[in-house]
């Protein structure tokens, strides 16, 4: 500990002062230096919840945003016990405060380690140089390597803002990634966290692009490659643009939110897992990435590309399938732009030496019965059960893509895969090992339907002649999916179904009667998802 001058440097107004104190010298000093003992405040938890952005409240006329400028919207550094956090500032006119007290949102108190009445500094942040990148990007400009690293970087630890963060993701949405620049942000984003490693030579994956409701494929693939002694540490994001994600799925099952330690435990006895991979920190600037892209409704191509296979090779992943479905109502609309993916995944693949195999899909409608994570685990489960009711383009989806990694590991000549995946399925050694997993990870549960319901009815006979994924897919997350795990929708009329007047095309399931409402009226506002003629 040393007596220095510092130059603290306010980004709201552009000017330096200069202060006399002490800091500590660490890795981040050059963007967060420990503030002189003036800047010190007395902790109020204040109840409010922020979701993942750090927010500090202070008095407008107290001392420290007098004398150092502080205004609303500053990004300022927050020091408590050797731990710094960054933290945007609202400052407060009312008698919420005390003079001398600090506010902090229920995300910060969290990270920073701090409870009421602890004592908290607070200091400028330096300019975050990466954000110069960025704002290179925001106008189509292409950015080196070394550039992406910066930004994954500052991301990871935490110096973005969420504003700063949706800046980055909306300049790099649309087509404004080369291939190159998808390769350089995928590995930055590996090499931003944890990395699995196993004994296998071979450790297969698989993932689909989404944009299909339904199509919950994974929970049936991973058991069956585990059973035929593969090995397939599947770990999955949450929902980010639609009603249910694989993790919010398996959540409804069995306990999804693992540590690294547990995924080996787990994977190590059975061959497989169903893991939320934020908590492992695996790819972790993805999770936050993702957390903004939810908000924004955003899930540009080339971020998708580089989030899926950043993940795949952070698990340890060395053969993966990926599943392309295309629709003119899916995320992908044309078979132009699934050939188009294909041969970006097969490239990036190469370059971060990932062996992939893609499969373009047909994606016009629907995979399975259920929208939403209980409605997906419901039909999970009855495929996995071999019931006679199971939704059969739900088994025979997980068949094909079970089939292409049997074929792609080797184990099984090319043309036999799907086969030997239906003999695993149908002989139940697929729902014994799905047991066997879910026990591993801490038992089963049953998903239920949620309380309120609703059936959306024929108005006229026909034959289903076309579905809009995305009309149908937002009525199941007004409805409140997949934030509330048993809403959803419950879907009964694929193409090419006969239907008479008033039969019932789909029901709606919400777990309050004014989310069931929301759906309601945004089905009255829009023009049919379902075509009849």
């Amino acid at each position: 500990m040393k007596k220095i001058e510092v130059y603290l440097w306010d980004c709201s107004f552009s000017f330096i002062t200069l202060a006399s104190g002490y800091y500590n010298n660490d890795k981040n000093d050059t963007i967060m230096k420990q503030p002189y003992h003036s800047n010190t405040l007395k902790v109020k938890a204040l109840g409010i919840d922020t979701y993942r952005e750090n927010n500090i409240y202070m008095l407008i006329d107290c001392d420290i945003c007098r004398s150092e400028g502080f205004t609303a919207l500053t990004r300022i550094v927050v020091h408590h016990n050797g731990k710094s956090i960054i933290a945007t500032l609202n400052v407060v006119h009312s008698e919420l405060l005390q003079e001398n007290e600090g506010g902090l949102s229920d995300i910060a108190l969290k990270r920073l380690d701090v409870k009421d009445g602890d004592l908290i500094t607070v200091s400028h942040l330096k300019p975050i140089e990466s954000l110069s990148d960025v704002r290179a990007k925001m106008y189509h400009k292409k950015i080196d390597e070394a550039a992406y690293y910066r930004i994954i970087n500052d991301i990871t630890n935490g110096l973005y803002s969420d504003i700063e963060i949706a800046a980055f993701i909306t300049a790099c949405a649309g087509d404004n990634l080369d291939l190159d620049e998808i390769t350089w942000i995928t590995r930055a984003m590996i090499d931003s966290g944890s990395k699995l490693e196993w004994d296998e030579k071979i450790i297969l994956d698989k993932h689909s692009v989404g944009g299909l409701p339904g199509n919950r494929t994974t929970p049936i693939v991973v058991p069956i490659i585990a059973a035929s002694g593969l090995t397939i540490p599947k770990t999955s994001s949450r929902a980010i643009t639609s009603p249910a994600g694989t993790a919010d799925t398996m959540e409804t099952i069995t306990t999804v939110n693992l540590s690294i330690e547990k995924i080996k435990e787990v994977v190590n006895k059975e061959g497989g897992c169903f893991a939320w991979g934020r908590l492992a920190k695996l790819s972790p600037a993805d999770d936050i990435l993702i957390s903004i892209e939810k908000a924004l409704d955003i899930d540009s191509a080339g971020q998708m590309i580089a989030s899926v296979l950043s993940k795949k090779v952070a698990a340890g992943s060395t053969h993966v399938v990926i599943e392309i479905p295309f629709g003119e109502t899916a995320k992908v609309r044309t078979h132009d732009e699934a050939l188009k993916l294909q041969y970006y995944f097969k490239v990036i693949g190469d370059a971060i030496k990932l062996n992939v195999e893609v499969l373009i899909t047909d994606g016009s409608q629907p995979v399975g019965k259920g929208i939403g994570p209980s409605l997906e685990a419901m039909d999970v489960l009855s495929v996995l059960r071999n019931q006679h009711d199971a939704p059969s383009d739900l088994k025979e989806k997980a068949l094909m893509i079970a089939g292409a990694l049997l074929e792609l590991s080797g184990k099984i000549e090319k043309g036999k895969g799907v086969s030997e995946a239906r003999q695993i399925l149908e002989s139940g050694k697929a729902y014994a090992k799905f047991k066997k997993i879910c026990f591993a990870q801490g038992g089963i549960t049953e998903p239920e339907f949620a309380e309120y319901k609703t059936e959306i009815k024929s108005e006229i006979a026909g034959i289903v002649t076309g579905i809009d994924n995305r009309k149908l897919a937002k009525v199941a997350k007004l409805a409140g999916a997949p934030h509330d795990p048993s809403a959803g929708i419950y879907f009964n009329s694929p193409i090419g179904t006969k239907v008479e007047k008033g039969q019932t095309l789909f029901s709606i399931y919400a777990e309050s009667e004014g989310e069931l409402q929301y759906a309601i009226d945004y089905l009255e506002s829009v023009s049919p998802i379902i075509k009849i003629v």
